[in-house]
């Protein structure tokens, strides 16, 4: 481990633990401490020269922040300040992203920063369900969040928490294939994120986890990580622990809203509306960050409460940014898909992806963001270095 993945380890866990607070500075400082990063690591290469690592993954990353500042020199934003921070955040992710490039070239240090990524989503499980039961609503059990119930950890959103562990179980699955001595424990933690899920009655995260689990299975299975039998004795201890640990937790909530009568209810007038909008301008969108402001004019409902997200990022990413927009959000997922189902631990990559059809996990709360694209760094690092099988 160096100083620097410490550092970037302490600002990635600084950035989820204060997701809840609403204000802009939560979240400018982390900012600040990416660009600062940034700001270390270009005097120190200028000190000490040395190769500054690629990917091809880097095109799409760059060419999103690019777009925003197009819109705003086109004029073609309905509000130019939800543009601007908007490419400030994907200049952020960019910058995350290139700096998990740069960092993890040695399998030692990925490895160390993919099992810190696993106690922290494990301590953040056990932590978030105790006080989701116990803390009446307060977020830590000190600061009210607004609500009364299912406020996880720093979360007050539980698709957002779903989606976050979506992002770690895999890690911890992976971990237990990697490391026969430890495989008990590590099995442990991936149920107890699992279980943690399924307590949050997120619908689309509880099925997304289920099914992560059963694919690094089949993944390691069909890459021979471990022989048939120590896989199916690990899935049994897996399957037994996480239906202990769910029973505790509770499904009952989950259950509920699984067999409501329209579980689409309003995400449906959200779609139709958003299509709507897209229909209108295709070619440029109604400016990055910028849905909520255009929403009103096609809304075919109105409950009385503030419409802030179109519960589907990547309809959202379309109706902001337009058709090119969406392309190039495509064209990422299209190259790195191949690397993380080779990686196995990378599932976790497409499960917020494909999670990103039903809900905002990578829209409202930017910490997130910084996770995944810190953690897709770390998979196109893993890529350059074994190319045809990713760790």
């Amino acid at each position: 481990m160096t100083r620097a993945i410490a550092a970037l380890a302490l600002l990635l866990s600084y950035a989820i633990l204060t997701i809840w607070i609403g204000q802009r500075w939560a979240w400018s400082l982390a900012q600040s401490a990416v660009f600062a990063f940034i700001a270390v690591w270009a005097v120190g290469r200028l000190r000490h020269p040395s190769p500054v690592r690629g990917s091809l993954w880097l095109a799409p990353l760059a060419a999103a922040p690019v777009w925003g500042l197009l819109q705003l020199a086109a004029h073609r934003t309905v509000y130019r300040w939800g543009t601007w921070e908007a490419v400030l955040n994907w200049a952020t992710w960019l910058a995350l992203f290139f700096l998990a490039l740069q960092l993890f070239e040695r399998s030692s240090l990925r490895h160390w920063f993919l099992r810190f990524a696993m106690y922290f989503g494990f301590g953040l499980a056990v932590l978030s369900t105790l006080q989701m039961f116990t803390s009446g609503g307060k977020i830590f059990w000190l600061f009210p969040s607004g609500y009364t119930d299912y406020v996880l950890g720093p979360f007050v959103n539980r698709n957002q928490y779903a989606a976050f562990l979506e992002l770690i179980l895999p890690i911890a699955l992976w971990q237990a294939l990697r490391d026969r001595r430890l495989a008990f424990a590590n099995c442990a933690m991936a149920a107890a994120m699992l279980a943690s899920v399924v307590a949050s009655a997120s619908r689309a995260g509880s099925v997304l986890v289920c099914v992560e689990a059963a694919a690094v299975l089949l993944l390691a299975w069909g890459r021979g990580l471990a022989p048939a039998r120590t896989l199916a004795r690990g899935a049994a201890a897996f399957v037994a622990i996480a239906i202990l640990f769910t029973a505790i937790a509770g499904w009952q909530t989950l259950r509920r809203r699984l067999w409501e009568p329209d579980p689409f209810a309003g995400r449906r007038e959200f779609l139709v509306s958003s299509l709507a909008m897209l229909h209108d301008r295709p070619a440029m969108g109604f400016g990055l960050g910028n849905w909520a402001r255009a929403y009103p004019q096609y809304a075919l409902l109105d409950d009385g409460t503030y419409v802030n997200q179109a519960h589907n990022d990547w309809l959202q990413w379309a109706v902001e940014g337009g058709a090119p927009f969406l392309l190039i959000l495509l064209s990422l997922a299209v190259m790195a898909a191949p690397s993380a189902l080779r990686s196995v631990w990378g599932i976790g990559l497409l499960s917020v992806w494909v999670h990103c059809l039903v809900e905002y996990p990578l829209q409202q709360r930017p910490a997130i963001g910084a996770w995944f694209f810190v953690l897709l760094g770390v998979l196109a690092a893993a890529f350059n270095s074994h190319p045809g099988n990713p760790e």
